[in-house]
């Protein structure tokens, strides 16, 4: 499953990224990495990928915040509102969990010596089966992606 390297031995540069849910969280909820996620994903040459996974950890990832009450409930539904508005309009380009995708998030997980959660594992697994390369906040997926041999764009 590894990417494509060029003669140094850097992952080939993908023609699209793929957004995980840290980095959607931090465009839309005013954070430290706000600034950082949003100038990541306008220096991309394509609209950044997002799966259906995104949409739906994005979904709880509001509604803790609301619990929390770093949110009220306008702000939570005003933040939801415009993701999905921003999907709707191109913004980004949403990619399904096919089945495969569910086989190749297994396999990783059997076959990667570096720790991966399930849910990062499907999120790995739609990079690999779009040949995308990953945008993200969090630490660990970027180390397991790149033990992969993933492109890599590290926000923060």
């Amino acid at each position: 499953m590894p990417r494509c390297r060029d003669r140094t031995g850097t992952p080939a540069e993908p023609a699209a990224w793929y957004a995980d849910t840290s980095v959607v969280g931090a465009v839309y909820c005013p954070g430290p990495l706000s600034e950082a996620a949003e100038a990541t994903l306008r220096a991309l040459p394509a609209p950044p990928c997002v799966s259906w996974l995104t949409e739906v950890e994005f979904a709880s990832l509001v509604a803790r915040k609301r619990r929390m009450g770093e949110l009220d409930a306008a702000e939570a539904t005003a933040v939801l509102a415009a993701f999905g508005g921003h999907l709707a309009a191109g913004v980004y380009r949403s990619v399904p969990l096919e089945p495969p995708v569910y086989e190749a998030a297994r396999r990783l997980i059997a076959e990667t010596l570096a720790p991966l959660r399930t849910l990062d594992a499907l999120h790995l697994a739609v990079v690999v089966r779009h040949a995308l390369g990953l945008v993200t906040a969090d630490r660990d997926m970027a180390e397991a992606a790149e033990a992969l041999g993933l492109a890599v764009r590290r926000v923060g």
